[in-house]
């Protein structure tokens, strides 16, 4: 642990402890005694405990949104890019669970300005994923009958959901259940299904 830089142990440790004993319980101290720094190095990197919180969050969304620009601008039919961008947003949510649950279940404890911070960049993410069915829609590749933004809501309501049920050790991985809630998607859309 000590090789990790100091910056990454205190995210590693603030996760841990946040998913062992909840936001609200882990103190500052807590979370510098486990990562083996000083609370001068932790305020180097982090302007307080909801910063470690946010940032938890912020580094799964941020990664999630280089992935979902390469595929939205990516190779391949908008149906297979839809696809793509669908089972991709379930595989990471999944393989960062702890992260998810964390800030979904603590979000409400954030500062108000570090909140709408975080909504603001959601709502990117999401804006990009729309545009996507928006296109198919208005191209006729995909059903208008549900606006773009409520077929997205919808969706990612239940990507959202996936803490709440999800274990790697169950009977699907994180991928089979990407693919599937992505042939879900597009069959909603009339779509069909994609071949990946």
């Amino acid at each position: 642990m000590k090789e990790e830089p100091v910056r990454q142990r205190l995210l590693s440790e603030a996760t841990r402890l946040f998913a062992e004993r909840g936001f609200e319980s882990t103190s500052v101290q807590e979370i510098v005694v486990s990562a083996g720094v000083t609370k001068g190095a932790m305020y180097h990197y982090f302007d307080s405990k909801d910063d470690l919180l946010h940032e938890i969050y912020a580094r799964v969304l941020r990664m999630q949104m280089d992935r979902l620009a390469r595929i939205a601008d990516g190779p391949g039919t908008l149906k297979r890019r839809l696809h793509r961008a669908a089972a991709d947003v379930v595989e990471t949510t999944t393989a960062n669970l702890d992260d998810s649950k964390i800030f979904f279940r603590s979000m409400h404890l954030l500062a108000p300005e570090t909140r709408k911070t975080v909504r603001a960049e959601r709502r990117r993410y999401h804006e990009r994923f729309r545009d996507l069915v928006a296109e198919g829609q208005r191209t006729g590749i995909f059903s208008d009958q549900v606006p773009a933004e409520l077929v997205v809501d919808f969706f990612f309501g239940s990507v959202h959901h996936l803490g709440t049920w999800f274990h790697a050790e169950g009977p699907l991985t994180g991928a089979q259940v990407g693919r599937h809630f992505a042939d879900l998607l597009l069959t909603s859309l009339g779509g069909g299904h994609v071949d990946e």
